[in-house]
């Protein structure tokens, strides 16, 4: 078969219904992940406070953008790492080594993500607790 006649097999469906499509099918995946991820949930609820938090001290615009950075960034870790760990439970039945690896490298990213995101939280918001305190 020539590279061509490959290319025609794979390639994708560009119309605005094929588009729209796309965006339902993400739409029900974020959906999925937060009915089915109790983590998820986790950050979901953790994010609420950490904007109520930032309505309260009146942050700077440069500041929003990086919370909503790090927010997003450590949701959509998560909801990957929830992917990944779906995927694996299906495909194995039993308990495997680079099973387990898969799923503590994912769960390992999130963590990460998390640090960083509290890190830049306590950056952020520091100055405006120590205000209420000193």
């Amino acid at each position: 078969m020539s590279w061509e006649s490959n290319v025609k097999k794979v390639k994708e469906d560009h119309s605005l219904s094929a588009l729209a499509r796309s965006f339902k099918y993400a739409f029900i995946g974020i959906l999925t992940a937060m009915r089915i991820s109790r983590n998820i949930k986790v950050h979901y609820l953790i994010s609420i406070v950490v904007v109520l938090m930032a309505i309260h001290f009146r942050i700077t615009p440069l500041e929003y953008a990086v919370l909503l950075l790090v927010i997003t960034q450590v949701i959509c870790l998560e909801m990957v790492n929830t992917a990944i760990e779906r995927t694996i439970d299906l495909l194995t039945g039993k308990q495997h080594v680079y099973a387990k690896i898969a799923k503590d490298v994912a769960a390992g990213a999130v963590l990460m993500s998390v640090g960083a995101a509290v890190t830049i939280g306590t950056i952020i918001f520091w100055p405006h607790l120590a205000n209420l305190f000193y």
